[in-house]
């Protein structure tokens, strides 16, 4: 591949391999963005929106004597104008990444950091990386990276499928999912939770196409009325029996009814009748903020966290 190369569908299907095979020898290293369901999630939002033209992608290959592997790979966002739900827009001026290092050819990441130097020129750029990476610290930091004080950070959360507590709903709400409401009614549920969002009932119809979306995991909560207060996707790696939840919203009208946390029991339940028997979740690592706390009620605990490392441009 080139380095003015779009991001394809078939190339995140390759990412999502390397992210699975990542998982398994090394999970504290899968950056964010570079989860197996993360980037199919990513995937569908961009391909929606055609948003993914702003992007660049490089992909890096190992010759295994049975054909090439996919071992490392960057995908920049360059600035660009996104249009959200409620007619405005939002300009993006400067350049992040994404990125993921298959732990086997760390040699790699320093090919990364020029790939990026390359692409995002003139512009202020970030990277996100897990902080239990040294040699991504590194690397980044030698180009001139650096954190910023009280910089944001997400923390990534994992518990075992075993002892799920029973979810109770209020009285009169009731659990559905995608496959059965549709892939409208779904998208319109996650959008009022989020309003204004970047999402789209494009994208919602969309998604059944997006690689490994299953709509029977894709949990929705129905108030007596009939309207859709509560949605979650679940992406169900069964290479290594896990699952991530992403995303997760809760329409404003509804909140603080226990919903959010019925729901992700009821999620964590599919889960397991999916085969899975470990789940991951990822959320903002701001101490006492609100999704942090739904997730240790039901369980969750903190995995690792990453950082993002800041280079303003040239002046």
């Amino acid at each position: 591949m080139t380095d003015a190369d779009l991001l394809t569908a078939e190339d995140v299907i390759l990412m999502q391999g390397l992210a699975q095979r990542v998982a398994a020898l090394r999970p504290d290293l899968v950056n964010a963005g570079a989860s197996y369901g993360e980037l199919a999630w990513v995937w569908n939002q961009g391909a929606a929106w055609e948003r993914f033209r702003s992007w660049r992608c490089r992909l890096w290959f190992v010759d295994t004597g049975s054909g090439e592997e996919l071992v490392a790979w960057g995908r920049a966002h360059l600035p660009t104008r996104v249009k959200l739900t409620d007619g405005t827009v939002r300009d993006s001026t400067s350049a992040s990444l994404s990125f993921q290092v298959h732990p086997e050819h760390a040699d790699l990441v320093e090919e990364v950091v020029r790939w990026f130097e390359r692409v995002a020129v003139d512009v202020d750029r970030s990277v996100v990386l897990q902080t239990c990476d040294p040699r991504a610290l590194m690397a980044w930091g030698a180009a001139g990276y650096g954190p910023e004080p009280d910089g944001e950070f997400t923390l990534f959360c994992v518990r075992t499928l075993d002892d799920i507590a029973t979810p109770v709903l209020p009285e009169g709400f009731r659990f559905r999912s995608a496959a059965d409401v549709g892939p409208v009614a779904a998208a319109q549920a996650h959008i009022d939770a989020w309003n204004p969002s970047t999402y789209s009932i494009g994208a919602g119809q969309a998604l059944p196409h997006t690689a490994s979306y299953r709509a029977d995991l894709h949990p929705v909560v129905e108030a007596p009325d009939g309207t859709l207060v509560a949605t979650t996707m679940i992406w169900l790696d069964e290479a290594n029996r896990s699952v991530e939840f992403e995303p997760f919203g809760t329409h404003p009208g509804y909140r603080g009814l226990g919903i959010a946390k019925a729901m992700a029991l009821h999620g964590m339940h599919l889960s397991r009748e999916a085969g899975a028997t470990q789940a991951t979740v990822a959320c903002d690592g701001e101490p006492g903020n609100a999704a942090l706390r739904l997730y240790e009620s039901v369980g969750f605990k903190e995995f690792t966290r990453d950082v993002t490392l800041y280079k303003k441009k040239s002046s």
